[in-house]
């Protein structure tokens, strides 16, 4: 189902969400700041993260370890250190993805392959366009929107204020969510030739997964979900990379993987964490690697990889 925009009510004046009121202002504010400042304080964040976050960077060091095994010591250490500058900068990106004006969009954003949409839109075709969990997604989603709004997946906050902002913040690119048990309703919209964008690269759990390569680990548990929608929408698929470049923010449209889906599940699968993993190693400091990426293991090899 389309998930239907919060209404502001009287209870978000009570004592208990006025931390919330606080922390959303001092973003809102913070948002207005000259972009260099706002990218120094992110990573004077990312630092602060790196020493009190204690448990998503033992997570992130180990996902580091996994996937980079040929990687020295020293490099990994200073990939992790980077990874949670990204972190903090990736705070006031958001800010920046709900409030900012066009004007400030346009300036520091730019979408580049776009004509690999416009092709299958010629050809009355949806598209099922395949994102990676890089942390500036949220200001470059919005970026790319100005251009071409999309249909997503969505998951609700659970503090019913923050919900309240969220909401309203990413619909700004958006045509409308869906709720992120919605698979048939994503898939009327890819019939309906919307931009569906959809992210397989975390661990769903092991319903409809195979587990194929990713980086370093042999068996990772990869989500059949793209797959399901390719089968059974009128559509075809493209890649973005959304990047925090020198130059700012680039949101690159790349083409989908050629006879997809082919038949073969396991090895379609394979060549899709292939190619997540080049747009990864675009710039591997900006990717989410607090998420346990690993955790899901086959019957045959229980023993979690994060002991």
């Amino acid at each position: 189902m389309h998930i239907q925009q919060p209404q502001f009510q009287l209870a978000f004046l009570h004592p208990r969400y006025w931390g919330t009121w606080f922390s959303v202002a001092l973003l809102y504010g913070i948002s207005w700041l000259p972009y260099p400042l706002q990218m120094g304080m992110g990573k004077g964040i990312g630092r602060l993260f790196f020493r009190l976050l204690k448990s998503r960077r033992k997570v992130a060091e180990r996902n580091l370890e996994l996937a980079f095994p040929n990687m020295t010591e020293t490099e990994r250490q200073r990939l992790l250190r980077a990874n949670f500058d990204n972190a903090g900068m990736a705070l006031f990106e958001a800010g920046m993805g709900w409030w900012w004006p066009q004007w400030r969009l346009r300036k520091h954003g730019k979408i580049t392959g776009l004509e690999h949409i416009q092709r299958i839109q010629k050809q009355g075709k949806g598209i099922l366009a395949i994102a990676i969990h890089n942390m500036n997604i949220e200001l470059n989603c919005t970026i790319l929107g100005l251009q071409q709004p999309s249909v997503v997946f969505y998951r609700m906050h659970n503090n019913p204020l923050m919900e309240y902002f969220q909401f309203r913040g990413r619909s700004r690119a958006n045509k409308y969510m869906i709720h992120k048990k919605g698979v048939r309703e994503m898939i009327q919209a890819l019939n309906d030739g919307e931009v569906c964008a959809y992210l397989p690269d975390q661990d769903y759990g092991p319903r409809r997964c195979e587990f194929v390569p990713f980086f370093g680990v042999k068996k990772t548990a990869t989500t059949t979900g793209t797959l399901l929608f390719a089968k059974q929408a009128d559509c075809e698929t493209v890649f973005l990379l959304p990047l925090r470049t020198d130059k700012g923010y680039e949101i690159r449209v790349l083409p989908g993987l050629e006879n997809f889906p082919s038949g073969d599940d396991r090895a379609d699968l394979i060549r899709l964490n292939g190619q997540i993993e080049k747009m990864v190693l675009e710039a591997p400091e900006q990717y989410l690697w607090m998420h346990k990426r690993f955790k899901t293991r086959p019957p045959e090899e229980p023993q979690s990889l994060y002991q």
